[in-house]
């Protein structure tokens, strides 16, 4: 009498999104999701300094002191560029995560910068940046399987 013996589980039968780190996997899909949503903020931000000087605050003695109208114009082109990558990162584009991780390091950048005009909207989109960034960079399945 033979007992029924339990199916091991074959390393071939594991889907793509198991072999790395899962919390990572679904990272980076909630990435590309929110790379559109910082993408569609951006673009509000930048439509908004660009209708009007009166929208944000006026800055007096700032180092990274531009006229809002540029800093408008920043924001609207790096949230299309965003929306774009964003949308590479949903459909699984291998380029897009590389693409992702170097623009949204400079919206963070560019974010940091903007602190003085909005300082709470830019600190949230500041932690939506260095949380893109981080499960861009540690999601190691392969995005084309």
């Amino acid at each position: 009498m033979s007992q029924p013996s339990a199916p091991t589980p074959d390393s071939t039968s594991r889907p793509a999104a198991a072999s790395g780190n899962s919390w990572a996997g679904g990272g980076t899909l909630f990435a590309g999701f929110l790379l559109l949503v910082d993408g569609v903020l951006g673009v509000i931000k930048g439509v908004a300094g660009i209708a009007t000087n009166d929208v944000y605050a006026a800055v007096n003695d700032y180092v990274f002191k531009f006229n809002v109208t540029a800093w408008g114009w920043i924001h609207l082109i790096l949230g299309v560029v965003l929306i774009f990558v964003g949308w590479g990162i949903l459909k699984g584009a291998t380029w897009a995560r590389a693409v992702g991780i170097a623009l949204v390091s400079l919206n963070l950048i560019a974010n940091f910068m903007w602190l003085p005009y909005t300082p709470i909207w830019a600190i949230v989109t500041i932690a939506i940046d260095v949380f893109i960034i981080w499960a861009l960079c540690t999601d190691r399945s392969d995005p084309a399987v």
